[in-house]
């Protein structure tokens, strides 16, 4: 009974007088541990489980598969593509084929060559071969009456003559032999002296084709072309070839008498198609050399090889200054007989300018020794300027040949000096032969 009163107070005594007792603060509790602990989870079964997509992770070796399988899919549909073209283009070409064949049949084999003199209306036309007359003819409907017109060069049925096809313009075989592909290795630095033709020659063919503004800015019109003229040796035709090597136009040489054909009417034709080929290819330059091989004076010819050549100079005094303009094509001609050719060939509006290669004088001479001994091997005790001052007179040919005269003596000695003494045998024996092969008087 006793202990019942201290048993109360003590449970009294525990508690708060605020009554804070009820509300105690919380402590951090960690989180449950898992409901399986060693234990496997057991796999769900049923309709929920079964429709549940599995958790896939991508590595490495499924995406380059990934890829792969694309790269196959890509393969396999451009290859579906063109098996389906092939079937549908199959039938065309079949059908293009089995025409091809009826237009063969109807133009026939062989074909005839003709030119087509006049179009009469869109089915018919009047045409002539180079031997025979002319015929009144049609025009089969394959044929593409666009690209016809006088003059052209046409395919005719064998027997009936009527056009079956066109041929194509082509560039004349000799045309296309003179132009100069590859460039001379010839340039101005390669000229002794002649700093004043060298000038006229820029002035009036390369400076019209590469700043042809400064000529309409000053209102004139650039020259056609230039002569160059002067004695054999003189570097004219160094010269052409040095414009050749510095500009970037088209370059076509033609030797005059390349220009007198055997047969009626081919030499006009071969100017004309020279210079439409230069036309095509312009900005270009032609350079005739020994034009004295054509365009002589006239005059009464007696025979038909004569009266050819004639009509020949007359197509090329046409082309140089005709109806048509030239545009940017420049002419170049070279003749070491400038009175013999005929004046019309020579009148201001065909050449604008005449340049004359005189004989070197002391500087010049010099120079053109220096060019051509540059690369020689000389001895010693060689003295050019007996040479340079001597009262003959050289041209830069004569110079050239001395020079080489005198290489070949040294190497006849199996010497690889050139001495003094080879220099003045090379000019004895070079002055020699140029005095005995040219007539007294010619070139006075």
């Amino acid at each position: 009974m006793g202990q019942g009163p201290s048993g109360g107070l003590n449970r009294q005594g525990d508690r708060k007088p605020d009554g804070g007792g009820d509300k105690k603060e919380k402590k951090f509790e960690p989180a449950a541990p898992p409901a399986r602990v060693g234990r496997k989870q057991r796999k769900q079964k049923g309709p929920e489980a079964a429709a549940r997509l599995p958790t896939v992770t991508p590595s490495t070796k499924c995406k380059l598969r990934l890829l792969k399988l694309e790269r196959i899919k890509d393969y396999l549909l451009m290859e579906e593509e063109f098996v389906a073209n092939q079937e549908r283009l199959k039938p065309q070409e079949e059908k293009a084929e089995e025409d091809r064949s009826k237009v063969d049949d109807l133009r026939g084999t062989p074909m005839s060559v003709g030119n087509l003199e006049e179009l009469i209306d869109e089915n018919h036309a009047i045409v002539s071969s180079s031997v025979g007359p002319e015929y009144y003819v049609g025009i089969l409907s394959f044929v593409d009456k666009d690209q016809l017109e006088p003059g052209c060069s046409i395919l005719m049925h064998n027997k009936v003559l009527s056009v079956v096809g066109i041929l194509q313009d082509e560039v004349d075989p000799m045309v296309s032999v003179m132009k100069v592909e590859k460039a001379p290795l010839e340039s101005y630095a390669d000229i002794g002296g002649l700093e004043a033709q060298i000038q006229e020659i820029k002035e009036a063919v390369e400076l019209p084709l590469t700043h042809p503004e400064l000529y309409e800015d000053i209102g004139i019109k650039p020259p056609k072309g230039v002569i160059l003229y002067g004695e054999p040796g003189t570097g004219k035709t160094l010269l052409a070839k040095a414009v050749a090597n510095s500009t970037s136009a088209t370059f076509l040489r033609v030797v005059g008498s390349e220009l007198i054909q055997k047969y009626l009417g081919d030499g006009p034709k071969l100017v004309r198609e020279l210079f439409r080929v230069a036309d095509d290819l312009s900005p270009s330059i032609v350079f005739i050399d020994e034009i004295d091989a054509v365009g002589t004076k006239r005059y009464d010819a007696h025979s038909g090889g004569e009266r050819e050549i004639q009509r020949t100079m007359l197509e090329l005094l046409n082309q140089l200054d005709g109806f048509d303009s030239r545009g940017d094509v420049k002419v170049i001609l070279a003749t070491n007989r400038i009175e013999s050719l005929d004046p019309a060939l020579l009148r201001p509006g065909r050449i604008d300018r005449k340049i004359e290669f005189p004989l070197p004088d002391i500087k010049t001479r010099r120079r053109i020794f220096q060019i051509h001994t540059s690369k020689m091997t000389l001895s010693d005790d060689v003295n050019l300027e007996e040479f340079v001052m001597t009262k003959d007179e050289f041209s830069g040919a004569d110079i050239k040949a001395i020079c080489t005269e005198a290489g070949l003596l040294a190497l006849r000695e199996r010497r690889m000096k050139v001495t003094h003494p080879d220099f003045k045998k090379a000019k004895e024996k070079v002055m020699f032969k140029k005095k005995e092969g040219v007539p007294e008087g010619l070139y006075m």
